[in-house]
């Protein structure tokens, strides 16, 4: 299987531990609680919401940290992914 025959979770997951080797990682599609909005597809894969634990993130405000996750999924973002909720976070934080 191809990385780019992977559902978008599992591209996701490989492209965020890549990055950031988080302790806790937590990615849910949340497509379906969208259907009709704009960005929303009938096949899915567009809303997504991601909780992010890492030392990466140690010192980063919010709006930076959020900003280093979204650069790390900009491949995804070109290919259809349309929404992203973040809960990014050092640990101990």
């Amino acid at each position: 299987m191809t990385l780019d025959s992977q559902p978008r979770a599992a591209r996701i997951r490989t492209a965020l531990e890549a990055a950031f080797a988080p302790l806790v990682l937590e990615i849910t599609d949340e497509s379906a609680r969208h259907a009709g909005h704009a960005g929303a597809r009938p096949e899915g894969e567009t809303h997504y919401r991601v909780r992010i634990v890492s030392a990466a993130l140690a010192g980063l405000s919010r709006v930076a940290a959020h900003r280093t996750v979204n650069t790390a999924l900009a491949a995804e973002f070109a290919a259809g992914l349309h929404a992203l909720a973040i809960d990014a976070a050092a640990p101990g934080a």
